[in-house]
């Protein structure tokens, strides 16, 4: 079994805490069926894989990428990088990674290359058409409305007395999906075949009440015969969330 990184230095006040989502997508990408799927995908012959992770929170999936690319991938030369709306999950994300893969380095195993964890939108930081592999565990839980983006200076606020609203609509940011959960989901949805290359591959994590079937027929639907399979599922009820992982790729 492939170790969790350590997220023991996050702040879980402003950052969203890894939890039964965060873990259904890492025992998802070393399920033999994805390592068989992602190795198919990109042979040691091809160009490095770029992978993204979008929303990256405590760092805790992309670390475990990047730490674990030689089981995942069948080789250690992938570049990982992440982007999230939350200057303190970017931070803390750096942090993350580091403390994975120099924990591999002592045990002797390569990892992949960490370049950078950006403050920015979804995937709009992103050239088109470069990113191979593309994770992302969304704002999934349905409500009224979503949290208002605040500015990047708005969510460094130094003002003590502005921090407790600061940080509960950083948090906020990581769990409130709006309409069915899907408001976030449905705008990365719709940046997918202009961010990913050719060749990539996306992974993105639903609930029950987002209606999973129902994603997957609209992205069957989409020009240039996309796929779209439920690869993934958290196999038990957690109150009312029940999780699964759709792989959305081209062939």
């Amino acid at each position: 079994m492939l170790p969790t990184p350590s997220t023991s230095h996050v702040n879980y006040d402003r950052i969203y805490e890894p939890a039964e989502d965060s873990y259904l997508l890492l025992d998802t990408l070393v399920l033999s069926t994805e390592t068989a799927f992602l190795k198919d995908r990109f042979p040691p012959a091809t160009p490095s894989p770029l992978v993204l992770e979008v929303g990256t929170g405590s760092g805790v999936v992309l670390a475990f990428v990047t730490a674990n690319a030689e089981t995942i991938f069948g080789r250690a030369d992938i570049a990982t990088i992440g982007t999230d709306v939350n200057p303190f999950a970017c931070e803390a994300t750096a942090e993350t990674v580091r403390v994975a893969v120099t924990e591999q380095a002592k045990v002797g195993k390569a990892s992949g290359r960490f370049c950078d964890c950006v403050t920015g939108d979804l995937s709009t930081a992103l050239k088109h058409g470069s990113v191979d592999v593309l994770i992302f565990n969304p704002p999934y839980v349905p409500t009224e409305a979503l949290p208002e983006m605040p500015t990047h200076s708005e969510a460094l606020g130094s003002a003590s007395r502005d921090n407790f609203e600061r940080d509960s609509r950083l948090l906020a940011l990581s769990y409130a999906g709006g309409a069915d959960g899907m408001e976030t989901t449905d705008r990365l949805l719709g940046q997918l075949p202009d961010v990913l290359s050719k060749r990539g591959v996306a992974y993105v994590l639903l609930c029950k009440q987002n209606r999973p079937q129902d994603v997957l027929e609209r992205i069957r639907e989409w020009l240039g015969g996309w796929h779209a399979d439920i690869v993934g599922t958290s196999g038990k009820k957690a109150g009312w969330e029940r999780l699964c992982i759709l792989r959305i790729w081209r062939p």
